[in-house]
């Protein structure tokens, strides 16, 4: 902060100085003026950007003035757990005698049965399974031969499917470090494993996962429909790329140093998809397709934002509002005759050339002249009923890894982020077809081992 000079000190000063210093309080004005400028700007928010929510302040909630009524709704049904059909122990309490008078009561049929159920887990240990292989001289030939172990038992396993599975659902699913998947196992399961240990099985996982996932990437270059988006990531403490491409046969991650349309390019080969969901970014909009749709979501907070700068600016608003009436409109087709559903599409679409052929000066040109560019990108999804008007699935696919990213950090080698884009293209095109992730997983290490013990502990 400048310090303020007195009366007396200004008398001292000789003309230069006086211009001087008069001009240095200009400077400082006008920094000041920008600042408030700044500061008067409403604040960007999931709202008003494509900034994430995650990012929003979260402000106290208002006490309330009166206390909410705890409990059910008047009418409300009741919920109760299913009772399972065939319990593993039924516990029976017979009445033996009379609470009042004594009276033997085992004699008695009893009227009705009350049935309750308590779900317990069993006692974890783990189970170990020794193999021995022996080794004996042939007197024929004089060399020396080996038994062969069975397939899921090999030299070169210690860990069993189910075990790797579960240190890779915990770390993969769940965003456990490695540290703390070692202590889960010890606790929970009592079994004692290294954090290199835990490290090698996601390796071998990762490696595990690596084919189904090219194949699941093929299925995706060939639908008709592709929709990508893309995040951040780390990588030996570098910026990297996590890509996702989700088509009609499941989705598709990879990590890429890159943000560019290489990638793209690299990812799709010689093929071509027909239409391509995206949000506005430059090289998503030179992918290799015959149509392109943008996630209109993305549109409706970029003119919330406008808005929020601009409020009295009827343009935003009326395109606002158009947008907000397309989208329910694609979902309503099938409710619609065959002759309104296309008039409804005919009067959005004159609507939109109208407020596409207006004159904008000032902070809203910018977003008006993206839409005059793109105005055949806008509302493809009306005219195809295979094309959504939002994308929404590629960000709830990397919603887990951007949770993974903030809780473990970079990854700290090639193999570790090839090998998350693997276990995420095939886990989550599992949960895509309703199959467990857990027992994707144990599928994915090799041939389950518990066979090779007694039935009943199997």
């Amino acid at each position: 902060m400048m310090p303020e000079p007195t009366v007396d000190a200004l008398r001292d000063l000789s003309r230069e100085e006086l211009m001087a210093l008069i001009q240095r309080l200009f400077e400082e004005i006008r920094r000041l003026e920008a600042e408030i400028e700044r500061l008067k700007q409403p604040p960007s928010t999931s709202h008003n950007s494509s900034q994430p929510a995650s990012r929003d302040w979260k402000a106290d909630r208002p006490q309330p003035k009166r206390r909410k009524k705890v409990g059910a709704k008047a009418g409300h049904a009741k919920a109760e757990r299913p009772l399972v059909d065939n319990p593993d122990k039924v516990i029976e309490a017979w009445v033996e005698t009379c609470a009042h008078c004594g009276t033997e009561l085992l004699d008695q049929v009893p009227e009705r049965a009350l049935r309750r159920q308590v779900t317990e887990l069993p006692e974890i240990k783990p189970l170990v399974i020794e193999t021995r292989q022996y080794e004996v001289v042939c007197p024929g030939c004089h060399r020396r031969q080996r038994g062969q172990l069975p397939e899921g038992l090999e030299a070169s396993r210690h860990f069993g499917p189910r075990l790797e599975a579960l240190v890779t659902y915990l770390h993969h699913e769940h965003h456990l470090g490695f540290e703390r998947v070692c202590v889960v196992l010890r606790d929970v399961f009592g079994m004692t494993l290294s954090e290199g240990g835990a490290v090698a099985v996601l390796e071998r996982a990762g490696e595990a996962a690596q084919p189904e996932a090219e194949a699941i990437g093929e299925r995706v270059r060939q639908s008709a429909v592709i929709a990508s988006d893309e995040t951040s990531a780390r990588v030996h403490g570098r910026n990297y790329w996590e890509w996702v491409f989700i088509g009609n046969d499941g989705e598709y991650h990879l990590i890429q140093r890159s943000r560019g349309q290489g990638v793209i390019d690299e990812f799709m080969g010689e093929r071509r998809a027909e239409v391509w969901l995206s949000d506005c970014w430059g090289p998503q909009l030179k992918a290799p397709t015959d149509l392109h749709q943008l996630c209109l979501p993305h549109q409706v907070r970029a003119l919330q934002g406008l808005l929020d700068k601009r409020p009295r600016l009827a343009w935003a608003r009326e395109m606002q509002a158009l947008l907000r009436a397309a989208m329910p409109l694609g979902k309503r087709r099938e409710r619609l005759t065959a002759r309104g559903y296309p008039r409804q599409v005919m009067i959005l679409e004159r609507r939109l050339d109208r407020l596409l052929a207006r004159r904008v000066s000032g902070v809203g040109a910018n977003l008006l002249h993206r839409y005059q560019t793109h105005r055949a990108h806008l509302l493809v999804f009306l005219h195809r009923a295979d094309v959504p008007s939002d994308n929404n699935a590629c960000e709830r696919a990397l919603r887990p890894s951007v949770i993974h990213r903030k809780v473990m950090g970079s990854f700290r080698s090639d193999w570790g982020a090839q090998g998350y884009a693997a276990l995420a293209t095939v886990l989550n095109t599992a949960k895509r077809t309703g199959e467990s992730v857990f027992h994707k997983l144990i599928s994915l290490m090799g041939q389950p081992v518990l066979h090779f013990l007694q039935p009943s502990i199997a």
